[in-house]
């Protein structure tokens, strides 16, 4: 009999326990560097939509990028490809730092920067699925998950006292610090890995692979199941800073509040990662989207920071559902469009993630940022209904 896969386990892998690291460092610098512009932008416009672009902005273009760049995770090596993404957001983040920039170019700047994200999500995501099998790759998703809420965690918790402290400007300079020493550490550490792509053309390569996976309908319900849920709730997500900080809290505070989110992660990753069975994980999707979206109801009323943060804490918990899709979608798409096939669900998952506070940032500039994340969270409720209908029992 096969033993059954552990945390401490997966962490001992060649390739992923390198990955593994260096994704945490370059995830609490990127989380900084939100923080820091978010709040520089929020502070000299007053404006919680153009915070909230600042949130997510970055996703926007992703939708675009993710299908006609995906195959280059096939084609780079994945060594330099992850460097290179570090290196190159560690750069424009040092430019963020060291230009008093006004706020359009501030935000191109961020759009920029996530236009390369697929493709890189996309290496990040074939090499788990190649290096770690069977169950080892689903605690290998987790693990990460909990490497990237541990990260925001820091980032957020810290990140509003970073930049009370040091200022909106050393704060991205400090981020852009971290992430070219992730970029070095991977450069250095990691192991080489071959690629075996398709030559030729890689849009042509990029718009033919996003047709064949959106066509096969398994696929496309994995993807889709992936990809609304966490629209609604980082739509509201973005809102929390604005929220706090209309509300007369400080940005510590507002940080603070921002990672009892991937607090709740970390917990939901624990439990649905070690605790359940692959079957019983499966039964669990649609449940916990539904936790997504119910604690966020609350936001409808004036709230106490302690309420505040246990409802984000328990909406946290529910992203812990994608977990019960991992293996499905890993073993529904076709290994010679593996790499691809994480850079379009990063694509579709960041483009949404973009949108969401596009929306919601909208309404809150005609309502208030607790309206605006009440919505979002009932959103995120009915969405469950869609994931009930079942990605998992599509033929």
């Amino acid at each position: 009999m096969t033993p059954r896969a552990t945390f401490g386990h997966v962490l001992t892998r060649p390739v992923f326990r390198e990955l593994f690291f260096t994704r945490s460092l370059a995830i609490s610098a990127d989380v900084l560097r939100t923080v820091a512009l978010s709040t520089a932008i929020f502070t000299s416009t007053g404006s919680a939509w153009l915070a909230a672009l600042a949130f997510g902005l970055a996703f926007v273009p992703q939708a675009f990028t993710g299908v006609l760049l995906g195959p280059l995770a096939d084609r780079v090596r994945p060594r330099l490809m992850i460097a290179a993404g570090y290196a190159a957001t560690g750069a424009a983040t040092g430019v963020l730092g060291l230009v008093a920039a006004p706020t359009w170019a501030a935000l191109a700047v961020v759009t920029a920067i996530g236009c390369f994200a697929p493709a890189f999500n996309g290496t990040t995501g074939r090499l788990m699925a190649d290096v770690l099998d069977g169950d080892a790759y689903v605690l290998g998703r987790s693990l990460m998950s909990m490497a990237m809420s541990f990260a925001q965690v820091a980032g957020l918790a810290f990140g509003g006292l970073v930049v009370a402290a040091a200022g909106s400007a050393n704060a991205l300079l400090i981020s852009a610090g971290c992430l070219l020493a992730a970029a070095a550490a991977v450069w250095f550490l990691m192991p080489e890995v071959p690629v075996a792509g398709e030559t030729g053309s890689v849009v042509r390569q990029g718009i033919a692979g996003a047709r064949e996976l959106l066509g096969e309908r398994r696929t496309r319900a994995l993807l889709w199941a992936q990809w609304l849920p966490p629209a609604f709730a980082v739509g509201a997500e973005s809102l929390v800073l604005p929220y706090a900080l209309g509300g007369g809290l400080s940005p510590g505070t507002a940080g603070i509040m921002i990672a009892c989110v991937p607090v709740g992660m970390i917990v939901g990753e624990v439990a649905v990662g070690r605790l359940m069975t692959p079957a019983r994980r499966e039964r669990s999707v649609a449940p916990l989207v539904a936790l997504l979206g119910v604690p966020l109801l609350g936001f409808a009323v004036d709230l106490p920071v302690v309420v505040a943060c246990l409802l984000l804490a328990a909406s946290g918990a529910g992203f812990a559902y994608t977990l019960g899709l991992a293996a499905a979608f890993r073993d529904a798409v076709p290994e010679r469009r593996r790499g691809q096939a994480f850079a379009l669900l990063s694509a579709g998952l960041m483009t949404a993630q973009g949108i969401g506070p596009v929306v919601w940032g909208g309404l809150a500039e005609v309502a208030t940022a607790g309206t605006a994340i009440a919505a979002a969270g009932l959103m995120a409720l009915l969405s469950a209904i869609a994931v009930h209908r079942g990605p998992l029992r599509t033929p």
